[in-house]
């Protein structure tokens, strides 16, 4: 998974970039986890949950995106998506543009806490 971490050059805020398959998980980052870090000590601790078989799944709602944390991967979602909102009117699709492709991505349990981790780090510094 490729990101990178960098402060709005205007704001000063926190942005996080992902490569493509991964898109979703930064702004997830900057909406749901931003700067507090009890978000990173909850994920984090759910993490540890699912590790040691604590529970199977654990679904973590936010204002805009959901995570759910299973024993193979973590997977991130817009609510809308997890709400079955309607799709694009035919009018504006595009045959070349896939519009489902910003709304979820999953990686494995690893990748995930690496990156809550380098967040962390970077959010600090």
């Amino acid at each position: 998974m490729e990101y990178d971490f960098l402060h709005d050059a205007i704001t000063g805020n926190a942005k996080a970039i992902f490569s493509t398959e991964h898109e979703v998980m930064g702004p997830w980052l900057e909406v749901e986890v931003g700067m507090d870090a009890s978000k990173l000590t909850q994920l984090l601790t759910a993490i540890d949950e699912i590790e040691k078989g604590f529970k199977n799944e654990i679904l973590i709602s936010g204002s805009e995106y959901s995570v759910i944390l299973d024993q193979d991967d973590v997977s991130i979602e817009t609510n809308s998506s997890m709400n079955g909102a309607d799709a694009l009117p035919i009018e504006l699709q595009d045959e070349h543009v896939d519009f489902d492709s910003n709304n979820s991505s999953q990686c494995g349990l690893e990748d995930f806490r690496e990156v809550l981790m380098a967040w962390a780090k970077f959010i600090k510094s």
